[in-house]
């Protein structure tokens, strides 16, 4: 049974009432952002002196956070539901007329479960870059970016209001600037490959900077309108002024579409996804962390957070779910053409992202599937990034997957692993993701018209296509023939080999999660109650399709991918350089173009709008100063003139003067 789109219990989607005072463990919350944040600045004031044990305080760090974010987890499963939400006030940051802005942080199920998320998921994380960044002269730097994410996105999740959101919104974006280009440096005599390679990750780096931006002002926007019409960016005062009338249809409408445009570019949503494919410059667990648990989830978070914002406005609930479902497919035919494997696993979290999106957009009956399949999700894609790295560290760092094949003989562990996030992501029974994303599906068809058909169409048909990128990128790996063996073009030899306990064992623990999560967090519909003192509860309603139904053509469809799948890339030799294809693969190959879109849109006409500025300052602005000064300069050349200092010139200019003084008198007489 699926809940209908019935209104959540007023406190619960405005957190109005039953907010309590953090006590307990839960008075210490804010260590979890003071640790890592502490060693990240110990890290980096350091510098080389702390290259030895350096990344052993980032992982320290890291899982103190974890130990004191599952005690605090512990503690708020022990209270009744009604005193789960809980408040505390750090300090008073300003006051200015009727606007106060206080910093502090809230603890409730939403946030604790992406504190449990980002803590757990990035403990171990850091534990595999211990190995995986063992030879790096710059470890102790890679940690420190490591830890300042952790803090900041710990400060995003558990803000008390949009303005402490809006700090760790922008922490995470510096953050992830810092990681996606860590590799943007290469000695004078480097090969020129190397060269190269350091100024594309330079460039992404600074893409994905630019395009948060665009998110960052839709952001920026929405609590200039919120302290416009409320006067208040705090999350008790906004939220109820949505469900009490006092924000106005027109004013929540403006606002759902500003956090929105602030989603997208967080969350690589369309139109602003061209970032995330780029990003993967960075090294591989920081696509793990950033770019697949946490940040990018940072989207979804701002809009189960704003619920009661969109269900004041129906037009920006719909929003979200068309961005959702639009991006889901083109995340996952992107995906479908992609030879890098770390760009097709980016295309895949863009796609999956969507799903939660629409999630999100379905309003009350959706929130708790959207966050369901964060959370699943979470761990699932942190597996399969991680056994990314895992593959490139045992093939010469290559990501071109025309030329690996056979890995499953010579990396068991990473080829165990990666199958069991390949089968939680297809959807397969009982693993995590048929739990969370079936259940988006299931809620997409709910509802009136032709919206409830649309929308899970999409979800179905996406579900199909997710079911073949992932399969093509599990058998192009590690099934059907050997391609490493005969590459000229590689330095040194390549010989796999399955990577060290350090790295193999975190892949092991997420696998226990991307069987085992889902099941257990669906018992009861335990994750949905869980979440209810935020999204509050809703009533059941029936899809316009029977849920065996709509269950059995997902599973039809998934198993139609991974048969393709199978077809395409292990009954037949997969081509080891680029073959004439389509137009549909050509396009899906160049992101489909959205790099082209956005220059023709924005870059060249702002460039224009920039240079005819110039222009116009130039030669407007710039010459009427000149001239004036000139002016100015020569009539002062020929007053001076004037002032010669002799008497007779004096008494000369004295007689013109009345001469032509008579002259007037008398021609005003005549």
């Amino acid at each position: 049974m699926i809940p209908s789109a019935l209104a959540p219990l007023a406190h619960a989607a405005t957190g109005s009432a039953g907010v309590h005072a953090a006590h307990g463990p839960a008075a210490l919350a804010w260590l979890l952002i003071a640790v890592p944040a502490a060693s990240a600045a110990v890290l980096l004031l350091a510098g080389r002196r702390s290259d030895a044990w350096g990344h052993w305080l980032g992982l320290a760090a890291a899982v103190f956070s974890a130990l004191l974010g599952l005690t605090i987890l512990a503690q708020s499963l022990s209270l009744p539901a009604a005193e789960r939400v809980m408040e505390m006030e750090l300090w008073r940051w300003f006051s200015a007329g009727d606007l106060s802005i206080d910093v502090g942080l809230r603890i409730d199920p939403l946030s604790l479960t992406f504190v449990a998320l980002v803590t757990f998921v990035g403990s171990l994380i850091h534990l595999y870059s211990v190995a995986y960044m063992s030879h790096d002269r710059d470890r102790r730097r890679f940690f420190a970016y490591l830890n300042l994410f952790v803090a900041a996105m710990l400060t995003l999740v558990l803000g008390s209001s949009y303005i402490v959101v809006f700090v760790g919104w922008e922490g995470v974006g510096v953050a992830s600037y810092l990681l996606i280009g860590f590799w943007n440096t290469a000695d004078a005599d480097s090969p020129q490959r190397e060269q190269v390679t350091s100024r594309e990750n330079a460039a992404a780096a600074k893409k994905a900077f630019l395009m948060n931006r665009v998110g960052d002002l839709g952001l920026l926007l929405a609590m200039m309108a919120m302290v416009s019409q409320v006067h208040s960016v705090s999350f008790t005062q906004v939220l109820p002024s949505a469900t009490t009338g006092v924000l106005t249809p027109g004013w929540a409408t403006a606002i759902g579409f500003f956090l929105l445009l602030a989603a997208c570019g967080k969350s690589a949503q369309f139109p602003l996804q061209a970032w995330l494919g780029d990003a993967m410059a960075g090294p591989t667990p920081v696509s793990a962390l950033i770019h697949a648990a946490t940040m990018v989830t940072a989207g979804v978070y701002l809009m189960v957070r704003s619920g009661a914002v969109f269900q004041a406005s129906p037009s920006a609930q719909l929003a979200v779910a068309v961005i959702g479902a639009v991006t889901l497919l083109l995340g996952a035919v992107i995906g479908s053409a992609k030879d890098d494997m770390k760009k097709v696993l980016a295309a895949s979290t863009m796609s999956q992202i969507g799903y939660m999106m629409l999630g999100a957009g379905l309003g009350p009956i959706g929130y708790a599937f959207a966050i369901f399949h964060l959370l699943t999700h979470g761990f699932f894609k942190a597996q399969l990034f991680l056994g990314a790295g895992s593959v490139m560290h045992a093939m010469s760092d290559q990501v071109d997957m025309r030329r690996f094949g056979g890995l499953s003989q010579v990396m068991q562990v990473t080829w165990v692993t990666m199958g069991i996030g390949w089968l939680a992501i297809l959807g397969i029974p009982p693993f995590s993701g048929f739990w969370s994303k079936d259940k988006i599906i299931e809620a997409a068809f709910v509802g009136e018209g032709a919206r409830p058909w649309v929308l899970g169409s999409i979800a179905l048909f996406g579900a199909g296509l997710t079911a073949f990128y992932m399969s093509r990128l599990f058998f192009m790996i590690f099934h059907g023939e050997r391609r490493w063996t005969t590459q000229d073009d590689v330095e040194g030899e390549v010989h796999p080999h399955e990577s060290g306990w350090m790295m193999t064992a975190p892949l092991v623990v997420l696998s226990v999660f991307s069987v085992a999560l889902g099941g257990l967090l669906s018992v009861g519909d335990a994750f949905a109650h869980w979440l209810e003192p935020v999204t509050g509860h809703a009533e059941h309603g029936e899809p316009v399709l029977p849920v065996p139904v709509i269950m059995a053509l997902t599973l039809a469809l998934v198993l139609v991918g991974v048969a393709v799948a199978y077809l395409m890339y292990v009954r037949k030799p997969v081509p080891t350089v680029l073959q004439p294809t389509n137009a549909l693969v050509r396009a899906a190959r160049q992101d489909l173009y959205q790099d082209t879109v956005n220059e023709g849109l924005v870059m060249r006409p702002g460039a224009g709008l920039v240079w005819a500025t110039t222009a116009a300052d130039e030669l407007g602005v710039d010459n009427a100063v000149e001239g004036l000064g000139t002016g100015t300069a020569a009539l002062g050349q020929l007053v001076r003139r004037t002032e010669s200092g002799y008497l007779r010139s004096y008494a000369g200019y004295m007689l013109a003067g009345t001469v032509l003084a008579l002259i007037a008198v008398l021609a005003t007489r005549l």
